[in-house]
This record gives C-alpha cells, sequence and structure tokens, in this order.
C-alpha cells in the first residue's frame, strides 16, 4: 500500500493510488489516450478486442489561456478545436464507469508565442523567469495555473480522481517547460504540487512526475507516480524492463511506475513472465491506435484477452 504525498487527498485519490500500487507487478492495467471527444481510438479498440481499455486519457491543451489564434497554422487550431470540451467528455465517462482518468496538458506558453506554443521553438519564453519573484512570466504562470484548478476542481466536486501529469517529458528541450532543463522543469512541477496542494488545497490528484533523470527529481514528498514516455523507433517485443530500472534508479523504488505514454505496447506475455511492475500503460492517439502502422490488431487481440491484463 502506497500512501499520496497529500496528507488531504481525497478517499478516492487514495483508493485510486493504492489499487495501482497493488496492480504493479501482478497485471497490468491498459490505458489509451484520446485526443478527440468522439474517442474514435476506443471504438476501433472495442471493434477489434470487444473491450476497452481500464484508463483513459484526455487532453487539455484547448483550456490554454493564452492560443494565439492570430498567429496559428491549420494544424494547430484543429487540434485545439478537437480538444475543446474534453473536461466535460471525462467527467461524463467516469461518472457512468469505473474507468481511470488521466490527464496530459500541452500547455501553450503563458506569454509570447505562436502557433503550437507549448513548443519551445514557438515561443520566446523563459520558463526560468517563473521561478523570480515579480517577473510577468511568474505572473502569467500563476494566472494560466488559477485558469486549470478551476477544471481541476470539476473532477474534485465530481469525487473523480486524476492522474495529473504536469510538464511532461521534462527531461526533452521540445517544450517551454524543458528547454531550459529538466531541473528547471522540476523547479515548475514543485512550484504548482505546492500552489495546488497547499494553496489551493485540490485533493483529487494523484501527483505524476514523468522523467528519469536523476539529478531533476523533485522528491518523495511531491510524486505519488514515476513515469517515463518511451516511442521506439521500431517494434521490439519488449517489457521495458531496461526503461523500467533507468526509470526507478533516477527516481524512487518506492513509488508506482508506469507508462505514461508509448508508441507500441509492451508486451503482455513479457511482462507476465517478467512481472516488471509497471502499474499501467498508455498508448498514444489515433495513429498511435488507429490502423496497423504501430500496433497491429492480433497484439492488440492478445493485450485485451490476456488474464494478465485490466480492462474495463
Amino acid at each position: 500500500m502506497q500512501e499520496t504525498v497529500n496528507a488531504n487527498a481525497t478517499v478516492e485519490a487514495r483508493e485510486l493510488l493504492n489499487m495501482l500500487s497493488e496492480t504493479a507487478g501482478k497485471a497490468v492495467i491498459t490505458g489509451q489516450h484520446t485526443q478527440t471527444n468522439p474517442m474514435e481510438e476506443i471504438e476501433y479498440i472495442k471493434s477489434v478486442t470487444g473491450r476497452e481499455p481500464k484508463l483513459r486519457g484526455f487532453e487539455l491543451l484547448a483550456y490554454s489561456p493564452n492560443i494565439n489564434y492570430e498567429d496559428a497554422d491549420e494544424a494547430c487550431l484543429t487540434e485545439v478545436y478537437e480538444n475543446r470540451g474534453t473536461v466535460e467528455t471525462a467527467i461524463d465517462w467516469a461518472r457512468n464507469s469505473d474507468g481511470i482518468v488521466t490527464l496530459s496538458f500541452h500547455w501553450f506558453s503563458p506569454v509570447g508565442g505562436r502557433d503550437k506554443s507549448f513548443y519551445a521553438g514557438n515561443t520566446d519564453f523563459d520558463a526560468k523567469k517563473v521561478l523570480v519573484l515579480g517577473t510577468p512570466e511568474r505572473e502569467a504562470f500563476f494566472h494560466d495555473m488559477d485558469v486549470i484548478a478551476v477544471e481541476l476542481r470539476k473532477f474534485e466536486k465530481e469525487k473523480i480522481p486524476v492522474l495529473w501529469r504536469p510538464f511532461h517529458e521534462a527531461y526533452g528541450d521540445w517544450f517551454w517547460w524543458g528547454a531550459k532543463g529538466p531541473c528547471v522543469a522540476a523547479k515548475l512541477y514543485k512550484l504548482m504540487y505546492d500552489y495546488y496542494t497547499n494553496e489551493l488545497h485540490i485533493n483529487n490528484l494523484i501527483w505524476v512526475w514523468n522523467c528519469p533523470i536523476k539529478e531533476a527529481y523533485p522528491g518523495d514528498d511531491c510524486v505519488d507516480v514515476v513515469s517515463v514516455d518511451v516511442y521506439l523507433e521500431q517494434y521490439e517485443k519488449t517489457d521495458y524492463r531496461s526503461q523500467y530500472e533507468e526509470l526507478v534508479a533516477g527516481t524512487s523504488t518506492d513509488k508506482v511506475a508506469a507508462l505514461a505514454e508509448v508508441g507500441y505496447m509492451p508486451d503482455i506475455e513479457r511482462l507476465e513472465e517478467s512481472h516488471t511492475p509497471w502499474a499501467y500503460y498508455m498508448t498514444w492517439s489515433k495513429e498511435f491506435c488507429i490502423g496497423e502502422q504501430y500496433n497491429s490488431k492480433e497484439s492488440l487481440r492478445v493485450m485485451y484477452e490476456s488474464d494478465y491484463s485490466v480492462t474495463m
């Protein structure tokens, strides 16, 4: 049993974290990211396997307060429009099922930026300046956090626990929060944790850290789940054991571990043999799920029919 880092966490959040802890090494929870309200990935999985994933990922990018609509290409605008209303979709699904909600947030930069400004290449927003009192960057950062807090409270009101994964892929420099290095991203994470937990008292969140780099680990006092995203260049029959060992070596062996994003699903037969303690995995959306560019229909059937898999 693993205790939540937030001493005031809701009963539902505590129960979910405990369930994840009890599952890891004994089974794996199936997960799928959905990028649009129709959730076509779920329908695809159901049509192939007759079953649905236990965990669903939803995206908050359309709730970013600083989207530059005037300087955005068609792909950016399409992604924003497709993601509108995902909070209501997630709440409705969770309210009517026993499924698990996880939220991703491709945060358009709080100041400036063009097009998909969650990418560092599309903004000159300096994440290091958020850490300096009195800067416009810090003020905008807190403004955006307040906006997103309103959405997170909607889940809390419905007694829905959320696997909350801010500042994901902090080990890379492609997002503005990682552009100044993973240690800066970790400080942003801790700033958010303190603000949401100790000042705003949002208590339905399970805090997911998404980086295996040791010097950047925010600490056991603000992380419930350690996770990593893995996109292999080509298919490999794997339980992602080496990635697990790298992750816990750089974070903690006392926390639930998860494959927060994958292109290729882990091999369920390998997982059952090794009992590598991933609590859950989440395949990314669209072509990573639909069609057979990444995961074959046969591999989906094997995954969802296995006694080692937790489905709906």
